[in-house]
């Protein structure tokens, strides 16, 4: 059985323990235990959330038992110091232990705790300049959901802390049982390590239901043409309402918000590696592979086999830590 230990400090983030989802839903899915779960600060007892909630915690001392340790976050860590005995803890468990995970801003006591030098790291894109520069040993992707280097896993915003937990259950019980686990969750789908922070979903933010409507239609249906007239029709608009509309909400045509969405997910697809490039140009609603590449290139500055190359590499290297 695999023993998950939370290591919570005062004004811990309440969405890092709701983290702990993924590992509950992992043992309804075995129909056994197969995660254990404890909370634990320095002290042990009440220890107070970022909103004000309290969870009762064990003392995290030698008894303290886990082989992954789940790092909390704050929700500033700018300028705040993690008191000296609990970053012995941190450096002391991490070593002992299988894997140490700091959850968004957690990462700043990894690093405060010297787990971060000479590794690829991320956090909330908010706080990833902030922590590049307080430690330049250390290599900070702002822009990706999870990472893993070796022993020590990181996460951007706290909703990528549920990819990562996805990420551990993947690692620990193959990508099916993974994949069981996120559709019990009622996630959209399970987000790998490498995907950006930022979705085109988010980032077309349209401000009527009717648009975010059309967006979710496309979404769906990428394989399809996706005319206008058929997003204004699921937009419940007529096209020259929808286009006019469209472009006031979202600053960008119909026409290339959509190949936005199709290179999104296509690059999601490349880097999971489970599809040809036939295949993911079929759902993605491209031509063929060719006019994948060309939208590719033209989008990411390199092509879909280079970034799948980098990609199992990177997987590779990880597998062997």
């Amino acid at each position: 059985m695999h023993r998950i230990g939370y290591f919570l400090t005062d004004g811990f983030q309440v969405m890092a323990i709701g983290t702990q989802t993924v590992f509950e839903i992992a043992n309804v899915v075995a129909r056994e235990q197969i995660y254990s779960v404890t909370n634990y600060s320095l002290a042990g007892g009440e220890t107070k959330a970022s909103l004000g909630v309290s969870v009762i915690t064990q003392p995290a001392d030698s008894a303290a038992m886990a082989d992954t340790w789940m790092v909390s976050g704050i929700v500033n860590p700018i300028g705040r110091a993690t008191a000296p005995e609990e970053l012995r803890f941190v450096q002391e468990a991490s070593a002992r232990s299988r894997r140490t995970a700091g959850l968004c801003t957690g990462g700043f006591v990894l690093g405060e705790a010297g787990l971060l030098d000479g590794r690829r790291a991320t956090t909330h894109w908010a706080f990833a300049t902030a922590m590049q520069e307080r430690w330049p040993e250390a290599e900070v992707e702002a822009d990706r959901i999870f990472i893993v280097d070796g022993p020590i896993w990181t996460s951007a915003g706290l909703t990528a802390a549920m990819d990562l937990a996805l990420g551990m259950v993947e690692k620990d019980q193959g990508p099916d049982f993974a994949n069981s686990v996120a559709r019990a969750l009622v996630m959209h789908h399970r987000r790998s390590g490498g995907q950006s922070q930022h979705s085109e979903m988010l980032a077309l933010a349209p401000k009527s239901d009717r648009i975010q409507l059309a967006l979710e239609y496309a979404r769906v249906n990428l394989s399809k043409p996706l005319r206008v007239d058929d997003l204004a029709k699921a937009a419940h608009l007529s096209p020259r309402q929808f286009g006019r509309i469209f472009l006031a909400e979202t600053g960008e045509s119909p026409a290339k918000a959509i190949e936005r969405l199709r290179l999104e997910v296509a690059r999601n697809m490349v880097e999971r590696g489970r599809h040809s490039l036939e295949t993911i140009a079929r759902e993605t609603g491209f031509r063929d592979r060719r006019h994948l590449r060309e939208v590719f290139v033209r989008g990411f500055g390199v092509s879909p086999q280079s970034l799948r190359r980098d990609a199992r590499s990177e997987g590779s290297s990880e597998a062997a830590e």
